[in-house]
């Protein structure tokens, strides 16, 4: 596996990002606290994600800060991303991995109990469940919460010690710590910091919640 930092991942769509740069609120997030940057575009052309995959490398170059390309490999490998992060459709990880080299980071969403156990993760570096509550930026028709989160990771787990585990959907300054608190390695975030009105604040804050429950005792 190729170690990455999931704790805070931030994932920018230019669909929830309030009409500003995308480059710009990932340079926020990063300053924040972001430890991963995912690009997210369902609507745009090939070209035009190529585009803003360049504009967001630049703008996270000389960072610690991986860019992840949602979905689409060949993006990744356009602009020479450090790694791709792939639904249950989408293209499979072991041929994502041919494509893009041993060094690529490679991630996976899971949503059912059947996803958890039969997602091949041989060639997978990260996981995250969801949706674990309620949310308006993506399409999630009954959300799991952290029962059904925590019965999924387990079988994961199971299946591949030491693999990351995190959770997405619908979270944010009020129930992040609960999140760490049933065991997620990290969250992966939209609208919380994307549409927040101070993207580097919000970042701190969820950054700052994550790190203070981690220390506090089981």
């Amino acid at each position: 596996m190729n170690p990455v930092d999931i704790t805070l991942y931030g994932i920018v769509d230019p669909m929830h990002c309030g009409g500003r740069p995308i480059d710009a609120v990932a340079q926020h997030a990063m300053a924040g606290g972001a430890s991963v940057i995912q690009y997210r575009d369902k609507t745009a052309s090939t070209r035009a994600m190529v585009e803003h995959a360049r504009d967001l490398k630049t703008a996270l170059w000389g960072s610690p800060v991986p860019l992840i390309i949602n979905d689409r490999v060949d993006v990744a490998q356009a602009v020479d991303a450090e790694g791709v992060h792939l639904g249950q459709d989408d293209m499979h990880p072991e041929d994502a991995r041919a494509i893009l080299g041993d060094h690529a980071i490679i991630g996976m969403s899971v949503k059912t109990p059947e996803d958890a156990g039969t997602t091949p993760l041989a060639s997978v570096d990260y996981v995250f469940i969801g949706g674990v509550f309620d949310t308006a930026s993506k399409d999630n028709p009954a959300s799991i919460g952290l029962n059904g989160w925590a019965d999924r990771a387990a079988i994961i787990r199971a299946r591949k010690p030491g693999l990351a585990v995190g959770a997405i959907a619908g979270i944010n300054e009020s129930n992040v710590a609960e999140v760490i608190a049933a065991g997620a390695d990290g969250v992966a975030v939209i609208s919380a910091i994307c549409m927040a009105e101070d993207v580097e604040d919000e970042a701190r804050c969820l950054r700052q919640l994550i790190e203070y429950q981690r220390r506090s005792p089981a």
